[in-house]
């Protein structure tokens, strides 16, 4: 599913899915299940969308890192079940759990629609570079 958590703006061509060797990507999963690793995922016959933490620190930092104790965000739908509410009730869901129960980071496109979601759940932006926003969420907000 992390292809589908790469933003394309609409009217662009998609980008090809050799962009998921790339270190800095795929250390979004890479070794997955470690400790501090947390997701849900969203079915209806298969696999729909996803949403996972991972902490990423040191030489592993992700788009979204803001703390060694933050763990960074990423979720992603298919094409066809966005603007459902799905990612919306994995993020609840997310927020929910003990894993969802600390501050969480994340790196989106400013001209993702997404940020409008993450807004009215409770991020709140906190740096901006080359056109993406780093937005964070505290504990139990």
């Amino acid at each position: 599913m992390l292809y589908q958590a790469i933003h394309v703006p609409d009217g662009h061509a998609p980008i090809s899915r050799d962009v998921l060797h790339l270190p800095e990507l795929a250390r979004y999963l890479r070794g997955w299940g470690r400790e501090g690793d947390c997701g849900f995922l969203a079915a209806v016959g298969q696999p729909v969308g996803a949403v996972w933490l991972r902490l990423l620190v040191g030489e592993e930092r992700g788009y979204g890192y803001v703390a060694e104790d933050t763990p960074e965000l990423s979720i992603a739908l298919l094409p066809e079940f966005r603007g459902r509410g799905i990612g919306t009730q994995l993020l609840t869901r997310l927020f929910a759990s003990p894993c969802g129960d600390s501050p969480i980071s994340l790196s989106v496109s400013a001209d993702d629609p997404a940020v409008r979601l993450y807004r009215r759940l409770g991020f709140e932006v906190v740096g901006e570079s080359g056109g993406s926003l780093t937005m964070v969420r505290d504990r139990g907000r």
